[in-house]
């Protein structure tokens, strides 16, 4: 079997599945400086006479598979299969693979380094300082930039999946108490699950953590954002889509929330709409980063190859197979 491997892949990760599956072809979409598109993907896939493709965010979609219908099987080295057409892999019988919590270090790490930093005024006061505004008084700066301790306060997790786990862990021992609202999680020992009214209406910080779906788009609106406390910290490091972004403008615009934190927009590169969010002085945002770490690369190998390895184990490679896994 031969591999196209278009996702960022060590050679260590290579050399494991060269020994049980054969060829590997690495062709990595960075080199292209952009992930590769529809056409030239079904050109690589042609050039490289391909029997399985290893990706990460390359447009795989109906039409590509339509033209290889004989892969063997799809990997996707992301979260969420998102930019494979996954009812066309299915069709064909073509197995789905992916790396779910392969960022979820480095989100919960990036969520404890911003809320930290917009509760304690560091980006505003490290420009206070920088721009030389130190004229005059001792204690100048210590009454100006007071801030908040992340301890003692309660998060509200939206969805409580490998990052919300993540980020609970990380930081019970601040300590904060967290809640979480995820209709598909069991209630916990260590965490509370309650109502998504009572995330919004009692949380210091709310934090989301929602894939894309027809029930998620839009379901964090103004109905939501409106029980917010006004000392309170909205924090998105999942998909801007799941957030109306009209009704989070509003609400830090008008001062009914203390801020927010975004690391993700409606629009990517940011609207004009979006750069009102961003230049906000109550936002902190960063540009789609917060699962931008090399080791995240390094945990999607290792999600992949195992996943990969034990299915070989049990199917042999049969062309019946299909799984989203």
């Amino acid at each position: 079997m031969r591999i196209l491997i278009t996702a960022p892949y060590h050679v260590q990760g290579q050399q494991e599945l060269q020994k049980t599956f054969g060829e590997v072809v690495y062709k990595e979409w960075k080199g292209n400086e952009r992930a590769f598109n529809e056409q030239e993907l079904i050109d690589l896939l042609r050039e490289t006479k391909a029997d399985a493709l290893i990706t990460e965010h390359d447009e795989v979609s109906g039409k590509v598979i339509d033209h290889f219908p004989h892969l063997k099987f799809i990997g996707v080295c992301r979260g969420t299969p998102s930019n494979v057409d996954l009812e066309a892999a299915k069709r064909y019988g073509i197995p789905v693979f992916h790396t779910p919590a392969r960022n979820a270090q480095a989100v919960a790490e990036l969520f404890i380094a911003n809320v930290i930093n917009l509760m304690r005024n560091t980006i505003p006061s490290w420009q206070w300082l920088t721009g030389e505004n130190w004229e005059a008084g001792e204690h100048t700066s210590y009454l100006q930039f007071k801030g908040s301790e992340l301890a003692g306060k309660t998060i509200g997790m939206v969805g409580f999946g490998a990052v919300g786990r993540r980020i609970a862990e990380m930081v019970k021992c601040f300590p904060c108490d967290i809640k979480f609202y995820d209709p598909f999680v069991e209630d916990s020992v260590e965490y509370k699950k309650t109502s998504l009214i009572d995330i919004f209406e009692s949380s210091d910080i709310v934090s989301v953590h929602l894939p894309v779906n027809k029930e998620t788009i839009g379901m964090i609106d103004q109905s939501l954002i409106s029980r917010m406390k006004p000392t309170s910290i909205f924090v998105n490091t999942a998909r801007a889509s799941v957030v109306n972004r009209d009704d989070l403008l509003f609400a830090i615009e008008n001062l009914r929330i203390r801020g927010a934190i975004l690391d993700v927009f409606d629009h990517e590169p940011p609207d004009e709409k979006d750069y009102r969010l961003i230049h906000h002085p109550n936002v902190l945002a960063t540009p789609h980063t917060a699962g931008a770490t090399h080791e995240v690369e390094d945990h999607h190998v290792n999600i992949l190859n195992k996943k990969l390895l034990a299915w070989y184990a049990t199917s042999k490679i049969s062309n019946n197979q299909q799984a989203t896994v």
